[in-house]
């Protein structure tokens, strides 16, 4: 019965009429006889806002666009809310998410194919107080209705189903994916202070988590270096603090090392004992560039006193009028055992207010592709790279936006890897995303 109640809450938040007077109308996509040439396209009404600044409270809005738990984007980069509902008091419900259904065809011997739902939804809470903010937050999804070993994703690798690790799929996300809230107080003209935290939530360490990256929006697809990059996206336990100016931030957390089990419905118990530090600065309102380190206390369930030292750098664009791209770089040094690198290149191209190409490149040093012990190439490293190209048409439908589209992947592998993938293993994936804001 309490699933049910969470299950009815998180499909409340996506899917409960919005008020007229609430709806924030910021993200219609108007059409070319609206909009006339596409070069005269309005990308304010698709979502690439420029940031505004505050002007009771100077040193925070205007700080950057807002990523994931504590993460900074490029100004440019702002998420337009679905629904906006005054509460009265000068407080603010903020309303956001998505239902995305998604069709996939990984090819070859390890491959499979698979109909799946992607879901989240989000709501937020602000309320200004004199000197400050109060922001509380709760992201949900019902991607634990799936199977624990989630979707087919060749060459990805982390967590476990079924009591075995995860090797050629992506896992689900938990149902819990924020339940966490920021006190933010102005300590000076521009500049701030910030505490951060809850049993969910996400530590000052990596870029923000790939689903909140304008530069992969409409990517149906978990990059294969999530677990390099931002992993610790949904963390059982976190603590934040920082300080923050309009081109700058620092902050430190501890958290809960371990990642999420694959009984994804419950609340795992808090933890702190790892920790991360994060630098963001943004020198115009179109760069964001990042480095952050971590040590994270034995984050795999079935690598047992298996610590993992995570560096990660990247830089974010967005010009604000339809183009946004990402460079990352990430290194895990686990101890005992060798470094790990990673590198992802993303972007997303609204050409018109109806159009968008996306694409992502990805390499990556992976040595869990044989997780059983008995293989001779158990614990060997392989350095693969995977090409990933897509489209995808939007449409309006009074509150919600859809987006229908597709993609493909080819990857770049050894050949010592072909009796067990094939030449030439492909990807294919068709979707419809049905989203209630950005």
């Amino acid at each position: 019965m309490r699933f049910q109640l969470l299950a009815g809450a998180a499909a409340l938040c996506l899917f409960a009429p919005v008020p007229a007077i609430a709806q924030d109308h910021g993200h219609h996509s108007p059409s070319e006889e609206e909009t006339g040439p596409a070069q005269e396209t309005d990308h304010a009404a698709m979502g690439h806002a420029m940031a505004e600044p505050d002007a009771d409270h100077p040193g925070m809005d205007h700080h950057g666009g807002e990523g994931s738990g504590t993460s900074r984007l490029p100004a440019n980069e702002i998420m337009r809310h679905g629904a906006m509902v005054d509460l009265g008091s000068d407080a603010t419900l903020m309303l956001h998410g998505f239902v995305w259904p998604v069709y996939t065809d990984q090819t070859g011997p390890r491959g499979d194919d698979k109909f799946y739902v992607q879901s989240m939804a989000m709501a937020t809470v602000e309320k200004p107080f004199e000197g400050g903010k109060l922001t509380l937050r709760t992201m949900m999804s019902l991607e634990p209705a799936m199977r624990h070993d989630g979707y087919p994703n060749l060459f990805a690798t982390g967590e476990v189903a079924y009591g075995e690790p995860l090797v050629d799929r992506q896992h689900p996300h938990d149902l819990f994916m924020e339940l966490a809230g920021k006190v933010d107080f102005d300590i000076g003209e521009d500049t701030t202070a910030f505490l951060y935290g809850g049993p969910v939530g996400e530590p000052a360490l990596g870029p923000s988590a790939f689903m909140h990256r304008a530069s992969a929006r409409y990517n149906p697809e978990a990059p294969i270096t999530h677990h390099w990059f931002d992993s610790t996206h949904i963390t059982y336990g976190v603590i934040t603090a920082g300080l923050g100016g309009p081109q700058w931030q620092i902050e430190a957390s501890a958290f809960r090392g371990r990642e999420p089990d694959e009984y994804r419905w419950n609340i795992e118990s808090p933890k702190l004992d790892s920790w991360s530090v994060r630098a963001s600065f943004a020198p115009s309102p179109t760069w964001l560039l990042q480095a952050s380190y971590g040590q994270i206390d034995e984050p795999e369930e079935l690598h047992g006193g298996e610590d993992e030292h995570r560096t990660t750098a990247s830089v974010h664009y967005n010009d604000g009028r339809g183009l946004s791209a990402m460079a990352a770089f990430s290194a895990k040094n686990r101890q005992p055992g060798d470094t790990l690198t990673a590198w992802l290149g993303e972007v997303n191209w609204d050409i018109t207010g109806r159009h968008t190409l996306f694409g992502r490149v990805e390499n990556v040093k992976n040595d869990e592709l044989f997780p059983d012990h008995s293989d001779p190439l158990h614990g060997t490293p392989f350095r693969v790279t995977k090409f990933q190209a897509g489209y995808a048409y939007r449409l309006p439908l009074g509150p919600v936006n859809v987006a229908l589209g597709g993609s493909i992947s080819a990857f770049a592998k050894p050949d010592a890897l072909d009796p067990y993938y094939g030449n030439s293993p492909m990807g294919y994936t068709v979707f419809a995303r049905f989203s209630l804001g950005d």
